[in-house]
């Protein structure tokens, strides 16, 4: 690890380029920059995530921490490269004082040239990202609706202020339910004419779930809460009768359909990680997501 104390934006990307350099591997291979926003609470576990997700999009990383508590204006960096981080690049920047409020000015001089950016999120997230001064560099934007102090509130907040590219890890966690709802349909099923989504309270991805599903079956949909944990069953009525998905652990969910023996489908919870590094295998917009929160503000 190099650390840079009272330095700049450009000092922390010549010392990138020169511990490149020292390790014989001038060319980095980058595909992206990410750029997270955090605050020292959450800024250890998702640079953590991003470093693993590296190994699949290998990245720059750069995590921004604004201080703007104290008189002193300085930025104190962190640097790693390669090694036990993975075939990456992080950058832990701590912005202090005043230069807290200019997070944009010490990221452009880092950011990779030609290749994609992506800003992400992890904790509070700016109302309208796009608009935000990292936001604005990002073809990407992920947000994480869980980690607000109101979820579902924000939900209607990243609606109100969607453009296209921006994403929710909410909406991520769903893929796997997604996926064995879909498949539910490779066979006739027939109409249906009602849905039950059971959760936690306030898990965003709840409502977003129930938001999909009754746009694409154009049926009603309700919600009810439970222990949890996470989403725990989805129930679809149908002419022939009840299907079902049950996931009380976690981890394994039992799907139950009409005439058809029960079966056991993974349906596990992921970690940051994981979340991170399906988000960073498209950055193109999500238009699924998109009408979802269409729909979601148009549900009951």
């Amino acid at each position: 690890m190099i650390r840079l104390e009272d330095t700049s934006g450009g000092a922390v990307s010549a010392a990138i380029a020169a511990e490149r350099h020292r390790m014989g591997s001038p060319t980095t291979g980058m595909v992206l920059t990410l750029l997270i926003m955090a605050d020292e609470e959450s800024q250890s576990d998702a640079t953590s995530a991003a470093v693993t997700a590296a190994r699949q999009h290998p990245m720059r990383i750069v995590t921004l921490i604004p201080r703007p508590e104290g008189k002193t204006t300085r930025l104190d960096a962190e640097i790693m490269v390669g090694g036990d981080e993975g075939p990456g690049e992080v950058a832990v920047l701590r912005l202090r004082g005043q230069l807290a409020e200019h997070a944009n000015s010490v990221a452009v001089p880092l950011l990779l040239p030609d290749t994609p950016v992506v800003a992400f999120w992890p904790g509070a997230a700016p109302s309208v990202p796009s608009d935000d001064l990292i936001g604005r560099h990002a073809q990407r934007r992920i947000t994480d609706a869980a980690m607000a102090a109101d979820p579902i509130a924000e939900l209607q907040v990243r609606r109100t202020g969607y453009i296209p590219g921006d994403t929710d890890l909410a909406w991520a966690r769903l893929t796997p339910w997604r996926s064995v709802l879909a498949s539910v349909f490779d066979q006739e099923v027939g109409p249906v004419s009602a849905i039950v989504v059971s959760g936690e309270q306030a898990n965003p991805s709840i409502p977003l779930l129930a938001a999909w599903l009754g746009s694409a079956l154009t049926a009603p949909v309700e919600i009810r809460l439970d222990e949890g944990p996470g989403l725990t069953s989805v129930i679809l009525t149908t002419p022939a009768g009840p299907i079902a998905i049950h996931r009380p652990d976690g981890r394994s969910a039992t799907l139950s359909r009409p005439r058809v023996p029960d079966s056991i489908v993974a349906i596990p919870r992921r970690d940051l990680a994981a979340l991170v590094s399906e988000e960073l295998r498209r950055l193109d917009p999500d238009d699924c997501y998109a009408n979802t929160l269409a729909a979601l503000g148009t549900a009951p």
